[in-house]
């Protein structure tokens, strides 16, 4: 017996429909913002990541899936999403497009960690790039499209917290304040945060460890630092998320746990998933485009697991008397004789957009009737020798047993007109 690699899970069918759900909803709130989808490889050249993550991080230094192919090169499946987005919108010319160019993928994400709550190694994020404007609106669009899936799905008890990381000017600012604070404090830190300690201290402020949190609850804040261009585009995305009507709080402490970030970060959180709260985080980072070598462009934008978003809908009780939708029929043959003719009814009703079912296993009549139940058929269409040969034939509706009479020739025209009435 070969067991699942741990921190991996298999979808299956009882549960796949959910995850179908979010991605569906997902994949409309996107369309409705203007958001065309992107697919890139679920592997790259490690280069992408160690410039466009940031070798301080604990992505590249802890849990990048990391191998040497055939050809000698150094090879990772992506940890993220956006650097692979902008290694396409740099390599295939993107930018050359009416701005803003708007992307969004849903993809597997992979991340050597510890498995927790609603976050696997390999997981799924759906996540939305927006390039080209550097406008406090285009901060509040993205964040208004988190906000608009979550109303779809019905979640409310969301917290947005916003925080600005500056630009790389006032960011220096206050890594200088950092490493002042910090400096006498290095013995408490775990050997981690003390090799960051000059390399990137900002990090320091993201470490996990109790010890390290703790210290970093006093630390100076970011806010305190930013530069005159800086704090007016943070009280713009302010004053955007408030004439948008979406309630936040501001957090100096959020940094997010990638290098790239610039200006505006946010989080929303969940209070329905335990201490792994945060359902999506994004920000801005306009400077990773030019970092990977691209023109200087603005970009924003977000990601958020999907199995994480999942746990939350179903702690919540989102999903409650949701399920997975059966056949629209089952056409059950009552003998061996009428096998042929149901095969080729449900045939023709799925050639014209029908969900159809029959009998594969010899089941007697009385055991398909079960079948069809169990497994979630709206309806059930009884086909032996008298209905064949009177042309006239019953639909049992399972749902509340009504039964309605039908021409056997014209049923595949009656499930169609009930699949476009919706009934």
């Amino acid at each position: 017996m070969i067991n699942i690699p741990k921190g991996t899970k298999d979808l299956l069918p009882s549960e796949a429909y959910k995850t179908q759900y979010i991605e569906s909803q997902a994949r409309e709130t996107a369309r409705l913002f203007g958001f065309k989808e992107i697919r890139t490889p679920v592997f790259e050249h490690t280069e992408l990541f160690l410039r466009g993550v940031g070798e301080t991080t604990d992505i590249v230094n802890k849990e990048m899936y990391t191998f040497e192919d055939k050809g000698g090169r150094s090879i990772t499946l992506k940890p993220e999403g956006t650097a692979g987005v902008v290694r396409s919108f740099i390599e295939n010319s993107l930018f050359a497009l009416p701005q803003p160019f708007k992307a969004f993928y849903i993809s597997p994400i992979f991340r050597y960690e510890r498995p927790q709550s609603g976050r696997l190694r390999q997981h799924h994020q759906f996540g939305v790039e927006l390039f080209g404007s550097i406008e406090p609106l285009a901060d509040a669009e993205v964040i208004s499209l988190a906000k608009t899936l979550f109303d779809r799905l019905g979640l409310d008890k969301l917290t947005l917290y916003i925080n600005s990381m500056g630009c790389k000017d006032c960011r220096a600012d206050y890594n200088r304040a950092l490493v002042a604070y910090f400096e006498p404090r290095l013995a408490a830190l775990c050997p981690t945060c003390r090799d960051r300690y000059l390399k990137n201290p900002l990090r320091i402020l993201d470490c996990k460890e109790d010890a390290c949190k703790k210290i970093g609850e006093n630390a100076p804040k970011i806010t305190d630092y930013l530069c005159g261009d800086c704090k007016t585009h943070f009280e713009g995305v302010k004053a955007a998320l408030k004439d948008l009507s979406i309630a936040f709080e501001v957090n100096p402490r959020i940094v997010r746990g990638l290098d790239y970030y610039t200006n505006t970060v946010f989080e929303f959180v969940s209070s329905d998933i335990g201490a792994q709260g945060t359902v999506c985080g994004g920000g801005r980072y306009n400077g990773l485009v030019e970092s990977l070598g691209g023109k200087p462009t603005a970009a924003v934008g977000f990601g958020l697991g999907i199995e994480r978003l999942l746990l939350t809908l179903e702690n919540c009780g989102r999903l409650k008397g949701f399920s997975d939708t059966g056949a629209d029929v089952y056409v059950a043959p009552a003998g061996a004789e009428q096998y042929p003719y149901a095969a080729r009814l449900v045939y023709e009703l799925r050639l014209h957009g029908v969900a159809a079912a029959t009998d594969l296993m010899a089941r007697s009549l009385k055991a398909q009737m079960k079948y069809a139940d169990k497994n979630g058929a709206a309806a059930v269409l009884v086909i032996g020798e008298d209905e064949i040969k009177n042309n006239a034939a019953e639909v049992k509706f399972l749902g509340d047993g009504s039964v309605e009479k039908i021409k056997l020739d014209e049923a595949v025209k009656y499930f169609f007109k009930r699949k476009i009435n919706n009934e």
